[in-house]
């Protein structure tokens, strides 16, 4: 089983985190969870149970979690998810991010996915 990923996004001056993970073979669902301020806008969750006798389920299992994780930060970026940021906290008066550093380790997968979407597909 895969743990999952977790990625904070920056859109239209706000952070969002996208979190995507595997719940197991019981439930052999995959879930991808968009937040804002701990505040959830957005959820895909997928079946995996055509799969559950391949012989390298596990490596299906990722393939399909990374391409949900990196569907959620694209329908980000493209805009498609704006209905429901605005309505995500309208009493909020808009706030300017402060500037901070930000100190992670960053994993190849980031990386692969950083590239891909600075390229706009």
């Amino acid at each position: 089983m895969v743990g999952g990923f977790n990625h904070n996004f920056c859109y239209k001056e706000q952070t969002f985190h996208v979190q995507t993970e595997d719940s197991g073979v019981k439930k052999s669902e995959i879930t991808t969870l968009l937040y804002s301020g701990g505040t959830i806008l957005a959820r895909v969750t997928t079946s995996y149970a055509d799969i559950l006798k391949h012989k390298n389920m596990e490596g299906e299992v990722e393939t399909r979690m990374k391409e949900q994780h990196k569907q959620m930060m694209r329908d980000l970026k493209n805009g498609c998810l704006d209905d429901r940021l605005a309505t995500s906290s309208p009493a909020m008066p808009e706030k300017k991010p402060e500037k901070r550093k930000l100190v992670s380790k960053k994993t190849d997968l980031e990386d692969l996915i950083v590239a891909y979407l600075s390229a706009g597909r």
